[in-house]
């Protein structure tokens, strides 16, 4: 599924749907460059999962737990890690095969250790159709 938005607000409302409609055990695999708007989905995200708190990103602790939703949220930023072992030790497959609905940024450097299904979203941008414009597919796996 393709979408095409045209703000921040868009790209956030869309996050929301999908936060509304996920359930326990959703993973999320989020790809896009740098400034592309991956925050800004994930925050409709959580929001769409009835989280209130502010959403930042965990480049540097890997995975930021948010339990006050109707689901628990995990939000995971891979953007630096080395190797994929680390993943095991912030016990990455209790989160991912937990009760709760989990977003990896840059989940295609972890590739061989996502779960089976996943819906994988996709942002670009083309600045031919200006500056705020993106294209987001969705695609489940």
């Amino acid at each position: 599924m393709i979408h095409e938005t045209y703000s921040e607000k868009e790209t956030y409302e869309l996050g929301y749907e999908l936060g509304t409609a996920s359930h326990a055990g959703q993973v999320y695999t989020l790809i896009g460059d740098l400034g592309v708007g991956k925050t800004v989905f994930t925050k409709g995200l959580a929001a769409g999962l009835g989280i209130e708190e502010p959403i930042s990103s965990p480049t540097f602790t890997i995975v930021q737990v948010y339990e006050e939703g109707k689901l628990p949220f995990y939000h995971f930023d891979v953007y630096r890690i080395g190797d994929v072992e680390e993943m095991d030790e912030i016990g990455y497959e209790d989160y991912i095969y937990g009760e709760g609905v989990s977003l990896i940024e840059w989940a295609d450097l972890i590739e061989e250790i996502l779960p089976e299904h996943y819906t994988e979203v996709k942002i670009e941008k083309d600045l031919e159709k200006g500056f705020d414009y993106r294209r987001i597919s969705i695609c489940g796996y």
